[in-house]
């Protein structure tokens, strides 16, 4: 039923939302649904699990090219061509759509083979590893000019010196199909599986893996392995996100998009969401996306003004927007929605509820019947 509710949104979004406001702020809403996307795939690891992964994009960029790929080449073997084919849902987006899952398959594979080596340790290597990571990739693809395109793609009026990747020119030719209804289709979707994940028994061993490492692994959790499984589902995402990026941007790819900054920035997401909670992501995704353009105004002062509201924010909430809650856990939507008690949702909550204590009060101490 969420899923169909968030299908639903998407669809109200690309039929009258995105009409009623414009080109400009079309691309906005574009751009919040991919942040969400990739701001949510990094929450599993660096905030469901406690690890700190500082090379998400590498992961982006493996699955926005490989979608590219796809879509380019593929257009030309099928339709003589690339570029658009088909409406809605033709021709052209069902190859989009296979490519985003191509995209997230690949990028899961280069998860698992990040994840195996570094994950068995404790300890900041993660970190190491995928800031490595992410710049090999945009050196290999930056190094890939040299490599002619085919023929087929020449003809198409691509030119001879780019590479089949493009090089560090750009990905030249990548249609833009990405619309507001895929991604938001694939927002619903993500941030579905997170939740899903944060409330099984997996995600308690995660978060058990987050709280306490040893603890885990002394009541039989095998922590390497849960913490492998969550980084491949953090990349399986990351590669739709990026994805979504390459098909957004149009006519070029250009792997500095994808570089440490924009790991930087999906991890300021996250850590100003609150690290663990899903909802405050989110809500920090479409904050970080929107105020740039707010401030396009004020060109000369606006990354000032964007720093010093970040500063600001992390003084007054050094634990994010949310911390680890959501927003279904605050005041003020218990005000609005009647629930003074509130649903109980963490694992320690459900616990107490079960045992018959009341939010807000102690631990029972009575001896279990």
């Amino acid at each position: 039923m969420p899923l169909v509710a968030g299908v639903a949104l998407a669809w109200l979004l690309q039929q009258w939302v995105a009409p009623a406001i414009g080109p400009f702020y079309a691309k906005v809403l574009l751009d919040i649904g991919i942040a969400i996307v990739a701001a949510s795939s990094l929450n599993i690891v660096n905030g469901f699990g406690g690890q700190f992964s500082i090379g998400h994009a590498g992961f982006m960029m493996v699955g926005g090219y490989a979608a590219a790929w796809l879509t380019f080449y593929g257009s030309i073997q099928l339709w003589g061509s690339p570029g658009l084919h088909g409406g809605f849902l033709g021709g052209g987006d069902l190859l989009f759509l296979g490519g985003c899952l191509l995209a997230g398959v690949i990028a899961a594979v280069a998860g698992l083979l990040v994840g195996l080596p570094s994950l068995r340790l404790r300890g900041d290597y993660l970190a190491i590893v995928t800031l490595g990571f992410g710049e090999i990739m945009r050196v290999l693809v930056q190094r890939t000019g040299d490599v002619m395109a085919p023929a087929e793609a020449q003809a198409a009026g691509m030119s001879g010196s780019i590479g089949a990747l493009g090089g560090s020119l750009g990905f030249g030719g990548v249609p833009t199909y990405t619309r507001i209804f895929y991604v938001y289709v694939f927002v619903a979707i993500v941030v579905l599986c997170a939740y899903r994940l944060k409330i099984s028994s997996r995600g308690r061993a995660l978060l058990a893996v987050r709280e306490n490492e040893v603890a885990a692994e002394a009541v039989g959790i095998n922590t390497a392995r849960v913490k492998v499984q969550a980084f491949v589902m953090s990349a399986f995402f990351a590669g739709i996100g990026g994805a979504l990026f390459a098909h957004e941007l149009g006519t070029t790819l250009n792997p500095q998009e994808l570089g440490f900054q924009k790991s930087i920035d999906i991890v300021i997401m996250v850590v100003l969401g609150g690290m663990g909670s899903i909802t405050g992501v989110v809500l920090a995704a479409s904050i970080l996306t929107i105020m740039p353009e707010l401030f396009r105004e004020f060109a000369d002062y606006r990354m000032p003004i964007y720093a010093l509201a970040l500063i600001i924010v992390m003084i007054v909430r050094p634990q994010g927007l949310f911390g680890i809650k959501e927003l279904w856990d605050t005041q003020i939507w218990r005000r609005l929605v009647g629930n003074k008690a509130g649903k109980p949702t963490t694992p320690r909550a459900i616990a107490r509820a079960k045992a018959g204590d009341k939010p807000g009060d102690k631990p029972s101490d009575k001896e279990p019947s």
